[in-house]
């Protein structure tokens, strides 16, 4: 059974840090792109960042770019967002998810088919 298992989220005050991280399992992604999502109260699921099977591309949604940082550690089968300078329009439900094509060349298109069960961040003013 796929499995797609995020941590890392909780509390934080405006101006703090937290690293998610997702841990897959019953499969291997590492040819895969892996991406994050997040879903605000009463708000659509949007994407927030992207990054290639091999870890040498990334992708961001534009309004996070310099604040959020994806990375991936294929070896541990674990994705990582970094989230810098958070502030409370940050406060989401995140998602990690994976594609189900392989070696995709253009993060961007990725297709996610498989998602994680989500993490809440909350980030206070």
């Amino acid at each position: 059974q796929v499995q797609l298992v995020e941590s890392g989220g909780g509390l934080v005050q405006a101006g703090g840090s937290l690293r998610l991280s997702c841990a897959a399992s019953g499969r291997t992604f590492s040819s895969n792109t892996m991406g994050w999502f997040r879903q605000a109260p009463g708000k659509e699921r949007e994407f927030v960042a992207g990054i290639s099977w091999s870890g040498g591309s990334t992708y961001y949604a534009d309004s996070l770019r310099g604040r959020f940082t994806i990375s991936r550690d294929n070896a541990k089968s674990t994705v990582y967002l970094q989230m810098n300078s958070l502030k409370p329009e940050d406060t989401a439900v995140y998602y990690c998810a994976a594609d189900s094509f392989a070696y995709r060349a253009l993060v961007r298109t990725a297709r996610y088919d498989y998602w994680g069960q989500g993490t809440q961040v909350t980030v206070s003013s």
